[in-house]
């Protein structure tokens, strides 16, 4: 009886080796991706985009790839470099950031698109992988997904009546396609990051700011703004990326890697402009509770006629930009707005 003892003892003592070995080995084996981010808790790319696509990432890698986010790491235009150089596996940021760099994924901010951001981001992914990846404008980074914020508007701090009433006053514009239409409407461009915009407007620094919806809730715009034009469509659609460091993807095991890329691309981009879609809407919900005037202007009013006149010749003045990219610009505007009005319009049967 000692002796069956002896030999159960043993035989326990060594399932319990194995099985710690098993654990330490699968603890070595989770490989953290660090995702760095930028912008409040509260906006939608905090709040739902990366925490619904750490899930996916999670479930498709079967927990073997978990991420971790990481917050405060400076100007949202360093974020680029910041993946590049290995500081951080992972981010997002705006291509208006980085002047001069970012030129063809700002085809889906010119104006008139008319769409919802899920519906831009979807087409912004496909002419990206089409007809713009060639180009090599993200060159030493691996983009895993484009989305587009919605709708600009004009938030200010006193009330408009026509687009003449901005020329002169102080507009934060975050650049790339806002810069465009600052310009064209002389009015007198501040740039910075959107997180510093409550403190600009609460200061004085400036008088309004070219911004989506969504954030007279989660910038608090609707504390340290007064009045909203809201143009048919918007003003334009702001364009950004998400992007993995190339080499951080080649040492992962090429299972994690394809179960990865599998749960971002279009999948990533819609999710990311059906996100924030949901957040214009809470922000206009926002404004009218603490009663920011929202002047909705009608296709056709008078200061979408002057809005539609000032905006003439933009979309070629974009193509001529990016004539050294040497990709078909006109076709991939043309394809962008065709996709997106197809996608937006299954959207709105429900379907």
């Amino acid at each position: 009886m000692t002796t069956i003892k002896k030999h159960l003892k043993t035989a326990l003592s060594a399932l319990a080796i194995t099985a710690g070995a098993m654990m330490t080995q699968s603890a070595m084996a989770e490989t953290v991706m660090r995702v760095g981010t930028w912008l409040p808790p509260t906006n939608a790319q905090n709040a739902v985009v990366w925490p619904t696509w750490a899930k996916w990432v999670e479930e498709a890698t079967e927990g073997r790839v978990k991420i971790k986010i990481e917050q405060g790491l400076g100007h949202p235009k360093t974020m680029f470099q910041l993946v590049e150089d290995g500081i951080i596996d992972a981010s997002f940021s705006y291509h208006g950031y980085v002047p001069g760099r970012f030129k063809l994924p700002q085809v889906v901010e010119l104006p008139n698109l008319n769409t919802g951001a899920e519906a831009a981001s979807v087409a912004l992914w496909r002419v990206y992988k089409k007809y713009l990846e060639k180009a090599g404008e993200f060159d030493g980074l691996e983009v895993i997904g484009m989305f587009t914020h919605g709708a600009g508007q004009i938030h200010t701090k006193a009330p408009i009546t026509s687009l003449k009433d901005l020329e002169g006053q102080k507009i934060r514009v975050g650049g790339g396609i806002q810069s465009v239409l600052a310009e064209r409407m002389h009015v007198t461009p501040v740039g910075a990051p959107a997180p510093k915009v409550y403190e600009m407007l609460q200061q004085g620094v400036i008088d309004g700011v070219f911004l989506p919806m969504m954030e007279q809730k989660v910038l608090r715009l609707n504390e340290v703004t007064t009045d909203v034009v809201m143009l048919p469509g918007g003003m334009y659609m702001g364009s950004f990326s998400i992007f993995v460091n190339p080499e951080f993807l080649e040492d992962l095991d090429p299972r994690d890697r394809d179960a990865i890329l599998s749960v971002s691309g279009e999948k990533l981009s819609a999710m990311a402009g059906r996100a924030w879609d949901a957040g214009d809407a809470e922000g206009v919900a926002a404004a009218r509770e603490a009663g920011v005037k929202i002047v909705e202007v009608a296709k056709g009013d008078k200061m979408d006629l002057e809005f539609q006149q000032l905006i003439k010749g933009v979309d070629q003045e974009w193509i001529d930009s990016v004539a050294d990219r040497k990709v078909d610009a006109k076709g991939a505007l043309t394809e962008l707005r065709s996709i997106a009005h197809a996608y937006q319009a299954k959207l709105d049967a429900g379907e």
